[in-house]
């Protein structure tokens, strides 16, 4: 199956834990909103998939794809109509993780504020835990 990449992502570390959630991610509305303006421009797919990969100087990177389905072992979280598959190999990273959504002149980004990171490359792209 070709990779359906949605766009970049950074991520960043918090200092302090985010207040636990019943989902395994908190979304934004700012985040939503962009990917309610993804989702309508590819219908016929059932929502993103976030994931995992190695990559940078710091190991670890996420991936956002449009996702025909829900995969086998994919936590599944559903935000005001928005439908995020978390990858089985993303979940542990991603636990109380914000995913927002900022734009400015020169990016336009998702950013996953997650208090699970240990460290970060200097570009915010690749991370540890």
């Amino acid at each position: 199956m070709a990779s359906r990449a949605i766009g970049r992502a950074s991520v960043r570390a918090v200092k302090s834990r985010l207040t636990p959630q019943k989902a395994p991610l908190v979304i934004t509305n700012n985040a939503v909103q962009k990917l309610k303006a993804l989702m309508k421009a590819r219908p016929e797919m059932a929502g993103v998939s976030i994931g995992v990969k190695t990559r940078g100087c710091n190991g670890l990177t996420y991936t956002l794809d449009y996702a025909e389905k829900k995969g086998k072992f994919d936590e599944e979280v559903v935000q005001d109509g928005v439908k995020v598959f978390i990858d089985a190999k993303a979940q542990l990273t991603l636990l109380g993780t914000e995913m927002d959504y900022q734009e400015d002149m020169l990016t336009s980004e998702f950013i996953f504020n997650n208090p699970n990171i240990k460290g970060t490359c200097g570009c915010g792209e690749s991370f540890n835990v």
